[in-house]
């Protein structure tokens, strides 16, 4: 099963602990994430269910090409985290 890994720095915000879930994408791992912790939703997609803008999402240390539809694929031993993009000069 994949499993969703939320950075530190999200966790000080909101409940995400590490999560294992039944997916083959990116939106459906997702998905069932959020199914669990509605909260998380908003901080994470827009209103459209795209990436915000100020985050990221790697898949086994790869970012991911879709943001708007998340239909990157996930394999059953994938590992995906999701972070905070930082910017700063």
């Amino acid at each position: 099963m994949p499993t969703v890994v939320f950075t530190q720095n999200l966790r000080r915000h909101i409940d995400c602990p590490d999560r294992a879930v039944e997916a083959d994408t990116v939106a459906a791992a997702l998905a069932e994430v959020f199914e669990a912790n509605p909260r998380l939703r908003s901080y994470v997609l827009d209103d459209q269910g795209a990436l915000r803008h100020h985050m990221l999402v790697f898949v086994d240390g790869e970012p991911i090409t879709d943001r708007a539809k998340l239909s990157d694929p996930v394999r059953s031993t994938s590992e995906l985290y999701v972070m905070q993009a930082l910017s700063g000069g």
